[in-house]
């Protein structure tokens, strides 16, 4: 038996490895909300490590407001740079190998092709910066780790640009989406499955991977399959970037090279269409 320990369990990410639970017998899985949980404090981290022996710890707590995050700093590094220590040094003293979901916006976006995953970063905003700066604690803390970074992530739970849209289209006759960001938009049931697999196979080769569903979108080619799939006749327009201001800045081409990654798992990734078109048929179940 294989013992988990996974922190943000309310979280998208976090109710996406509880739904994959039953197809796991061999993986014991402790969850932990935020609550239970707070990584940002360190006495309380050491506590629950050592409550029981883990093999692995996947965190998923992170400060994801993007915009909020330009006045929150403080609080974006206490979660996503000093939280990461925390939990970087527990599994280090408890002999826990780590896998740590980051993200997209480590890169400036100003790329012309795929992103790897020892590309030069630079971020342009305060998320974006604390994130690296977890990441980059993680790697001269740990050996054992496993860091993920992932783009454009939605599911049905919690909240994410599928649902917004999902919501919007109920609400209102006619709505501009931005169609000059491009990336690729990636359901967390695929990424949290990944995961698993990396667990289940007891993979050593520790590192930064880039997971995201394949193909390449725009914000604006993303919600107008979402409204194609639900049947809304909801208007959409393309606007571009600076007619939508933001407080952070976005990357403008957020797309990662996934090879890595598709090695390591000897798979190959969903296609976004698809995954999004299973996506929607579980939100539609969710709400029934």
């Amino acid at each position: 038996m294989i013992n988990v320990l996974v922190t943000a369990k309310d979280g998208q990410l976090g109710q996406c490895f509880q739904s994959l639970v039953v197809k796991h017998p061999n993986i014991l899985f402790v969850f932990k909300s935020s609550s239970d949980l707070d990584i940002t404090n360190k006495a309380k981290v050491e506590d629950v490590f050592s409550e029981q022996s883990f093999d692995y710890c996947i965190n998923c707590a992170a400060y994801t407001a993007v915009d909020k995050a330009e006045e929150a700093i403080e609080l974006a590094d206490k979660v996503n740079h000093l939280g990461a220590q925390n939990i970087a040094e527990a599994c280090k003293k408890f002999e826990v190998i780590l896998i740590h979901i980051s993200t997209d916006f480590v890169f400036d976006g100003e790329g012309t092709a795929p992103y790897l995953e020892d590309d030069i970063t630079n971020p342009l905003g305060v998320y974006g910066k604390t994130k690296l700066a977890g990441e980059q604690v993680i790697a001269k803390t740990l050996q054992r780790y496993f860091i993920i970074r992932t783009s454009w992530l939605y599911s049905e739970y919690g909240h994410n640009f599928l649902k917004t849209m999902l919501r919007l289209a109920n609400e209102r006759d006619e709505i501009g989406v931005v169609g000059d960001q491009i990336g690729s938009p990636t359901y967390a049931m695929d990424l949290a499955d990944a995961t698993l697999q990396i667990i289940a196979s007891r993979n050593t080769s520790y590192g930064i991977y880039h997971y995201s569903n394949e193909g390449v979108v725009s914000w604006y080619d993303f919600a107008k399959e979402i409204f194609r799939l639900s049947d809304s006749p909801i208007k959409l327009n393309k606007i571009e970037t600076k007619d939508y201001p933001t407080p952070a800045v976005r990357p403008k081409y957020s797309i990662m090279n996934t090879e890595k990654i598709s090695q390591l798992l000897d798979s190959k990734i969903p296609n976004w269409k698809s995954s999004l078109a299973i996506a929607m048929v579980n939100c539609i179940k969710s709400k029934s």
